[in-house]
């Protein structure tokens, strides 16, 4: 690919231009949600006629203003139909699987402030989809296309998202009155769709994750004290967006340093990540770009200056231990809570080992230590929004202890998910002092060595892996031993380059795409491993 430079003093990226995605994505899943709806009413013993029928998101102005916010479309219109633009509402028929777009009538006055009015040839070329007609027509259209008997059934998406407590907004247009409407058989069908990614999904949220861990990388090259967070926010976004375009952003950009880093969602409009480096802080950078719709979330920690104390290099490696052995754990079946407590007990572990905490660890798991250094859920389900739906089936129940009622999924992993992995440990005072002044957890406590990480901040280690069929692909590439965080942030290339001896030792040749762990290193080199079945994996092809 070829690469470009604003000027002598800029990096480059082997990333750009970014990769043209397929309409094919969008048809695979419309194709995938009538299977499974099919499927459902089949066992039902209901009628395979109807329509599912999606509303697209709308374009919101700021306040009373005429200020428009850039659109970003509704996450489950994106999902079966791709369409950049606001004002669209979608339909699949359920018996014959056509797909229909309805966009919006637009006045002639479009085309001089917004520029060319798009035909509905358009739209059915670009969005591959049966036909295309203006909103306006929705209600004609259907009963035309309709071969069943009586009113025309309509599928409409609403249930709750059980990260935000929100419903989905089922669609609404005048005349739906002549229609029956069924408001619960599509909305838990849908989420578990998009829960299992297929391969082209897979290989933008691979994308996104490329730039993103790029610039990570670039952060790490240019971040030195004295500079502001919003400063290291700025040089994320603008990597993302001038080689992977990535206008959007998939959350706010968490840029935490010094005991910022203990704050969990810093970088809101009340800490809006502008505070100095300091030379000897703990940065803490929680920051992924969006492209096509799908998402990345990547956290990175390391020290402002380049190097790690002695109390650093304790407190990073006891979280990417808790990163790695969740990691080597993953595969279908394995349980997300025993994941958390895997987590929570190595941590608790390297700390005792540190001597920060004395006493049985067993006994702090029942006590629920563990979440009073890292009171967030380990991960969460990741694709076209963040925190994707489908954390909690219909009718299961959350986890009602400290940090496990954090947890946004308490599932057990499948093949085809994909779920960010994100210990850490914060010295939080809302939480420390009251855990060293309850008579049941105060025992656990060498106060005098605590003493000494007030103010230290936090550390998380965030990586995206996508669950295959016997273990995990790691999607994100940037450094994580303190070795090779050293040697970059030190100016040496990534991914660092082995010695031919090494390499040969550690199985023969480079792997500088996905990283399959049990079979590949945290370095991108292969290993032999007990039980490795997969030597290495190439990158998913967009093609």
């Amino acid at each position: 690919m070829a690469s470009i430079a604003m000027d002598s003093s800029s990096s480059s990226s082997s990333l750009y231009p970014p990769p043209a995605v397929p309409m094919k994505l969008y048809i695979e899943n419309r194709e995938k949600l009538l299977k499974h709806l099919r499927q459902n009413l089949y066992s039902s013993s209901r009628s395979l006629h109807g329509f599912v029928l999606l509303q697209g998101g709308e374009e919101q102005t700021r306040y009373c203003t005429d200020h428009e916010d850039i659109f970003r479309q509704e996450s489950y219109f994106a999902y079966l139909f791709g369409v950049r633009e606001p004002g669209f509402y979608g339909a699949i028929d359920v018996d014959t699987g056509k797909s229909i777009l309805f966009a919006p009538r637009l006045p002639a006055e479009y085309a001089v402030w917004m520029g060319e009015i798009k035909s509905l040839s358009y739209f059915e070329e670009t969005y591959m989809v049966s036909k295309a007609y203006y909103t306006d027509e929705i209600t004609q259209a259907l009963n035309n296309q309709y071969q069943g008997s009586g009113k025309p059934l309509l599928f409409l998406l609403h249930g709750l998202n059980t990260d935000s407590k929100n419903f989905s907004k089922p669609a609404e247009f005048k005349g739906i009155e002549d229609f029956e409407t069924d408001l619960k058989t599509l909305h838990p069908i849908l989420t578990e769709c998009r829960v299992l990614k297929t391969k082209l999904e897979l290989a933008v949220i691979q994308y996104a994750n490329d730039i993103s861990s790029e610039a990570h990388v670039e952060v790490m090259r240019k971040i030195k004290p004295g500079m502001k967070e919003y400063q290291l926010e700025s040089i994320f976004l603008h990597h993302t967006y001038f080689y992977g375009s990535c206008r959007h952003c998939s959350y706010t950009c968490i840029c935490a340093t010094g005991d910022n880093s203990s704050v969990l969602h810093y970088g809101h409009a009340a800490a809006p990540n502008d505070r100095t480096l300091q030379d000897g802080d703990m940065a803490l950078l929680d920051m992924g770009a969006e492209f096509f719709f799908y998402g990345s979330d990547i956290t990175c920690s390391f020290p402002v200056n380049g190097k790690f104390t002695s109390n650093q290099r304790l407190v990073y490696n006891a979280v990417l231990d808790a990163h790695d052995a969740v990691i080597s754990s993953m595969k279908p079946g394995v349980n997300w809570v025993d994941m958390h407590k895997l987590a929570e007990k190595i941590i608790l572990q390297m700390l005792k080992k540190g001597s920060l905490l004395v006493g049985d660890v067993d006994e702090m798991m029942v006590e629920r230590l563990g979440s009073v250094f890292m009171p967030h859920g380990l991960g969460h389900l990741m694709g076209l929004d963040t925190h994707d739906p489908g954390g909690y089936l219909q009718g299961a129940e959350r986890p009602k202890e400290p940090g496990l009622r954090s947890l946004r999924t308490s599932r057990d992993l499948l093949d085809g998910m994909v779920i960010t992995v994100e210990p850490g440990c914060y010295f939080i005072d809302a939480l420390l002092v009251p855990a060293m002044e309850s008579p049941k957890t105060s025992k656990f406590f060498n106060c005098e060595v605590i003493a000494k990480f007030r103010g230290f901040g936090g550390v998380r280690i965030e990586s995206d892996l996508y669950v295959t069929g016997d273990g995990c692909v790691n999607m994100t590439k940037v450094p994580r031993k303190i070795e090779d965080v050293e040697a970059v942030m030190g100016g040496a290339p990534w991914p660092i380059k082995k010695s031919i001896d090494e390499n040969y030792e550690n199985g023969g040749t480079m792997v500088c795409s996905l990283m399959v762990y049990g079979c590949v290193d945290n370095s991108g080199i292969p290993s032999h491993k007990v039980g490795c079945s997969n030597p290495g994996i190439s990158r998913l092809d967009l093609a």
